[in-house]
């Protein structure tokens, strides 16, 4: 099996990495710091017998992917899935402290991950065969004053990968989409949080597990689904007493 990794430098998408070793013949490993990337090929394939590939693409540019997309440095026909471990979050992200870094969370967490599927989804279709798994975050559920463009680029994801689900629900293409709660990664790092973080190498062998079932949605720890479904039931003016409480 060959699987590409799109944000595989750290957290959730090198513990897929060293996961799906254990199945892959080839993996394809991209992120921005192709030093972290080299090093777990290094290790990966020194562990399993598996061919590693790593390159560096700037995710959070969209001009940057669409440059390496069209260069063709993969060869797309040979995967046979393709993960989406991103996440890009700012101190910065909040209404007066934007700048530039708006269209660069958007990028890294919702536009880049658009211009990926485009380019799969066509060798997906002539294949007849495919897999495509989508993480998103339960800041998603409900606006903030921080994190305001991570979670509006994480809500744009979760409706994306909902449009996957029904385009490719009577094919081979097979979609699955996470949305994850807190996890123990740098992104999570220093917060203080109430709900407890969860293991990066748990949701990774899940996500193995998982695999070869067709077109899934799945909340990740599961009772976030329950959190997220009593979030969607408050009306608003009681959402408004909320927004006390979040950041």
């Amino acid at each position: 099996m060959n699987y590409l990794i799109v944000g595989a430098s750290s957290g959730l998408g090198r513990d897929l990495a060293y996961t799906l070793s254990k199945d892959a013949n080839n993996l394809t490993l991209i992120s921005r710091d192709i030093r972290d990337l080299n090093v777990i090929k290094s290790d990966i394939e020194s562990l399993y017998q598996t061919k590693v590939n790593t390159y560096s693409v700037d995710l959070a540019s969209t001009t940057s992917v669409v440059t390496f997309l069209n260069n063709k440095e993969i060869e797309f026909s040979l995967l046979d899935g393709v993960l989406f471990p991103i996440g890009m979050m700012s101190d910065k992200d909040f209404i007066t402290g934007l700048n530039d870094n708006a269209e660069k969370i958007n990028n890294a967490n919702f536009l880049s991950i658009v211009k990926f599927v485009e380019k799969i989804t066509p060798i997906f279709k002539k294949k007849n065969n495919g897999l495509i798994i989508g993480f998103s975050s339960v800041a998603s559920s409900l606006g903030r004053n921080k994190n305001i463009i991570y979670s509006a680029s994480k809500r744009a994801l979760n409706s994306y990968f909902e449009s996957l689900l029904a385009t490719f629900k009577n094919n081979n293409i097979n979609i699955q989409f996470y949305i994850l709660g807190y996890l123990d990664t740098n992104l999570a790092f220093d917060e203080k949080l109430i709900l407890p973080k969860a293991s990066t190498k748990q949701l990774a062998f899940k996500v193995f597990k998982n695999m070869k079932k067709n077109n899934i949605k799945k909340f990740y720890p599961k009772w976030w689904g329950l959190i997220s479904y009593c979030i969607s039931l408050i009306p608003f003016f009681a959402i408004k007493k909320l927004f006390n409480f979040i950041k």
